[in-house]
């Protein structure tokens, strides 16, 4: 591989110009698509095989015209101190809001007035309206909202308080100035790193194209795939952080290349031969790691990890081909003077060691202790995670100063907090020889069960097979109390069904939160065989050992375990809340840690590839197991450095995104990539290794007759070199 990606690397340097005229067209390409696209609507939410699934689908094909998965909204009023809402101004008042939102839009479905749908506290202070639309929230027209929020407006200068719930306004969430900051942080560090500005801007520059051509075709295709709205800002979260650390890797090896004395286009093929190798098998790590969620067989998140590995993939190929075409561009000015200055001290024989040497040596004289250091206290981070809770974001977890989250509030002290997530019991009587008494059982079982407030009268479909039970929880829709509602009254529909032949099934949002929390449960474990395993294979095949993948993935595991335990520290118990944003408390959102693992082990792979093919390389060329461990950091500590701190700037700039997905997730993998590139690949793998000495790159003679040798570390490349056998692929490549 690396003499194939050698020649590569000549060659788009030679071809420099139509390189770049290749990718911008692809740009162009995808920006055009992007820009003539329809507007994306939101992502279709199913989870294939849970009972919540089956009851809504059964709501669709008994009750149709129903709008089972149209947006919703409550338009919430609460009286003035001393007054209740059904005083005869404020009755007047809401009157006028239920003719004013009926008459607003074409999109509606229905407006339920609330003197009449009995929606009106026991004390009289607060009532609300429930509104149906025919449509999804992302296609609701800007005329639908416009008269949404301002169906309140005359109730509010009456004196009343007026707040707007569901998901009618939920609109496309917006991360804020601190990915900007995350993006000028990457680039002062590239700065100090490369002490060159046009080094520094290079791998900026080929990370936006990047992104831009990944979120633009995501964008383009957005409708035809059904991509959510989250899909894209997850791609270029990861698309940024990959793209910046995939080119630095290059750039940084073209530099070493060059300071050895090479020619500009030999340097360039060196490059892309050696660290290309590294970046396309991290780049496969990250790609098998997204491409994985699939597993879990929820249609959104496998579009989401497919959209993100195909940005991953663009990524790699714009490190493999567009980096060295631009450094073709930039001459000899990607070496600034002090960097130069700076490389040929180092090249010296009597050269001062630098930091990542003198760690290294540090940590080959303490193996024990820092190998103990590392893993207790990663240890001890990780011991929230014991407490982990998990559930989806609704209203309650919104800032407290949004209408929704107020309007969450007010139903809570007006009618309990179980109003804001009520549960819709389907009762399917096809099977049944008297229908309408089985709905009946089906009540009274429902009434007699805890933490239950009320149950509404039965509502039957126009065939009269089908009936729905609406139940409204004592609790909070996340709380545990909740959960067990769901649970008893899906154990006493199996009583039901065996008695009288009536299928009982549990849906709305609630319930479909619950389901598909117990099914991220119950794919984690298979997700980590599935990935961890083939990145071990993978692994095994690039270092060519069997110890140093495990550890690789032993080490992967502590640092997302203890990622883990601080997400939960920060989002659940509150611990440093207000530091990042998080103003509501609560159940750490269910797909979070299934996603944190897929996307932080193919970074994490990306350090270990990098880090560790240059120790092989070293051992490989007749350097001792110690002596190839510092030489692996004297070349590689400081890229890596600069590299992980790149992609913790790039997530904690998403920290300040509206969407609370969007922040936890930008928090975990920024604090994650922390853990394992710092603590797991600077300190305990040297540790480990040193421990291990010969034995790490130890593999049975069967398994290195079998595996392919791929020569990421480029021993077969320096070989043909020496015999000058490039050459005829280069002139191969050059009639392309």
């Amino acid at each position: 591989m690396a003499t194939f990606l050698y020649k590569i690397g000549r060659f788009t340097f030679r071809r420099r110009r139509f390189v770049a005229l290749v990718w911008v067209a692809l740009l162009a390409l995808a920006g055009f698509g992007a820009a003539s696209a329809s507007t994306a609507t939101s992502s279709s939410f199913s989870i294939p095989g849970t009972e919540a699934q089956k009851a809504f689908d059964l709501l669709e094909e008994r009750f149709p015209g129903g709008s089972a998965d149209g947006a919703t909204a409550r338009v919430v009023f609460k009286a003035p101190d001393g007054q209740k809402v059904t005083d005869a101004g404020n009755k007047t008042e809401v009157g006028k809001i239920v003719a004013e939102l009926k008459s607003g839009s074409d999109q509606i479905a229905s407006v339920a007035d609330p003197f009449k749908a009995n929606a009106v506290s026991e004390n009289g202070s607060t009532a609300y309206i429930s509104v149906s639309y025919e449509v999804s929230s992302m296609e609701l027209t800007d005329g639908t909202r416009e008269a949404l929020e301002d169906a309140g407006e005359a109730a509010r200068s009456s004196g009343m308080t007026v707040e707007i719930g569901g998901d009618a306004l939920q609109v496309m969430p917006h991360t804020g100035a601190t990915e900007i900051i995350g993006i000028a942080v990457a680039a002062v560090v590239l700065v100090i790193t490369f002490g060159s500005l046009i080094a520094a801007g290079l791998p900026l520059l080929t990370a936006l194209v990047g992104v831009g051509i990944g979120v633009s075709l995501i964008t383009a295709l957005a409708n035809v795939l059904d991509l959510g709205s989250t899909t894209s800002t997850l791609a270029m979260m990861i698309g940024l952080a990959v793209g910046i650390d995939y080119a630095l890797f290059i750039v940084s090896r073209y530099r070493a290349e060059l300071a050895e004395g090479r020619e500009r286009e030999e340097a360039a093929g060196r490059a892309v031969g050696t660290a290309g190798s590294a970046v396309v098998f991290a780049g496969l790590t990250v790609v098998i790691a997204l491409v994985g969620l699939a597993v879990v067989n929820i249609p959104m998140l496998t579009k989401m990890g497919a959209a993100a590995a195909g940005t991953v993939a663009i990524a790699v190929l714009i490190a493999l081909t567009l980096v060295p075409a631009l450094l073709g561009f930039a001459g000899k000015r990607v070496m600034g003077r002090k960097a130069r200055k700076a490389a040929e001290a180092e090249n010296k024989p009597d050269a001062k060691p630098n930091m990542g040497t003198r760690w290294a040596r540090f940590v080959l004289r303490k193996p024990v202790w820092v190998l103990l250091a590392g893993v207790i206290g990663l240890g001890v981070i990780a011991v929230p995670a014991a407490s982990l809770e998990m559930g989806l974001p609704d209203d309650g977890s919104q800032p407290k100063s949004t209408t929704q989250r107020q309007a969450y509030d007010l139903l809570s002290d007006g009618f309990g907090p179980g109003f804001n997530g009520p549960l819709l019991v389907v009762v399917d009587t096809k099977g049944s020889a008297d229908g309408r008494t089985a709905v009946d059982q089906v009540s009274q079982e429902i009434e007699g069960i805890g933490h239950v407030a009320a149950v509404t009268p039965a509502t039957f479909n126009k065939a009269g097979d089908a009936a729905t039970i609406t139940v409204i929880p004592e609790d909070r829709p996340s709380s545990v109390q909740t959960e067990d509602v769901v649970h008893a009254i899906r154990d006493a529909g199996a009583d039901i069904r065996s008695e009288t032949g009536a299928v009982v099934l549990v849906t709305g949002a609630t319930a479909m939160n619950i389901d598909f929390s117990e099914k991220m449960n119950d794919a984690l474990l298979p997700y980590l065989a599935l990935v961890v395993g083939l990145a071990f294979l993978l692994l095994m095949v690039v270092f060519r050992s069997l110890l140093v993948p495990l550890k690789a993935a032993l080490g992967f595991l502590l640092s997302v375990v203890a990622a883990l335990g601080a997400v939960v520290a920060v989002f659940q118990w509150g611990w440093l809340g207000s530091l990042f944003g998080v103003e509501q408390t609560g159940p750490i959102m269910s797909m979070m840690p299934i996603f944190m693992v897929g996307v932080v082990f193919g970074l994490a792979m990306d350090y270990e590839v990098f880090l560790v093919t240059r120790m092989r390389e070293a051992y490989v060329h007749g350097e001792t197991p110690g002596q190839a461990v510092v030489t692996g950091f004297r070349h590689g500590a400081r890229v890596v450095s600069a590299a992980a701190v790149i992609m913790i700037a790039v997530f904690a700039g998403f920290i300040g995104s509206s969407e609370s997905m969007i922040k936890m997730i930008g928090f975990s993998l920024a604090i994650a990539v922390f853990f394992d590139a710092f603590v797991v690949r600077m300190a305990i793998v040297p540790a480990v290794l040193a421990l291990l000495g010969e034995r790490a790159w130890w593999l049975p003679r069967r398994l290195d007759r079998v595996l392919p040798n791929v020569d990421v570390e480029g021993e077969g490349l320096r070989a043909n070199l020496a015999d000058g056998g490039p050459a005829g692929g280069e002139r191969e490549l050059s009639r392309v």
